[in-house]
């Protein structure tokens, strides 16, 4: 009888030891628990204030970016309608080939510059005819004072013209309306602040001053 007293008590003792040790491990747990959540809060505001970082870096601007974009779009869109006329105006393949090359490069550009705009809150040009003096609603930066924009009687000739006269006179406004946006594109590389701003600007530069070279040696002057 006394045997299973015995017994039965160190039974009890274990139970309360088991009991105990379970405990301490919970408050263990407990602790690693908090310490993981303080972890892990550290580690949702690192990802918060990179992500925060990115964002301020992807949307620094200044007012260089707005007139660089506000001002190229137009001057993209007057390169699409004097390309869109090689189609059935030009007579040299080389032309019509360049034409169709500065479609493909500059609709895109002129999309994305207006998707930098409205995040900015900026207005976007509007679609005009074309030539620098029907642009309303813009500034002097994007309009008329935008370098080697064709007039109204530039592109109502280029617009009457076929065959060779065509093609010198499409060359001819082209590396100007070329030198144009190599200038904007120079002026906001050295005064912008929006990276995809500067990168698009830097491979205007490089793209339409390979075009200029062409342009010229189709021309004979190369």
């Amino acid at each position: 009888m006394r045997n299973t007293r015995t017994l039965t008590r160190r039974a009890a003792l274990g139970a309360v030891s088991v009991t105990a040790a379970l405990a301490l491990a919970a408050c263990g747990g407990s602790g690693d628990s908090g310490d993981s959540g303080s972890s892990g809060d550290a580690g949702s505001n690192s990802s918060t204030s990179a992500s925060a970082g990115t964002g301020s870096t992807a949307g620094a601007h200044n007012a260089q970016d707005v007139t660089f974009a506000q001002g190229m779009i137009p001057h993209h869109r007057q390169a699409l309608e004097v390309a869109a006329l090689a189609a059935d105006r030009a007579s040299s393949a080389q032309v019509k080939d360049l034409a169709s090359r500065v479609e493909k490069a500059q609709d895109p550009e002129i999309r994305t510059m207006s998707g930098w705009l409205t995040a900015w809150g900026e207005d976007v040009p509007a679609a005009s005819g074309g030539a620098a003096e029907s642009m309303p609603g813009m500034d002097h930066s994007a309009g008329s004072g935008m370098p080697g924009m064709m007039d109204g009687s530039d592109m109502d000739m280029l617009k009457k013209a076929s065959g060779a006269d065509f093609d010198t006179m499409f060359l001819t406004m082209m590396i100007e309306h070329h030198k144009g946006a190599v200038d904007m594109a120079t002026t906001e590389k050295s005064k912008g602040t929006y990276q995809p701003a500067t990168a698009m600007s830097d491979a205007i530069v490089t793209a339409q001053t390979a075009e200029i070279t062409e342009m010229n040696k189709l021309l004979g002057k190369g």
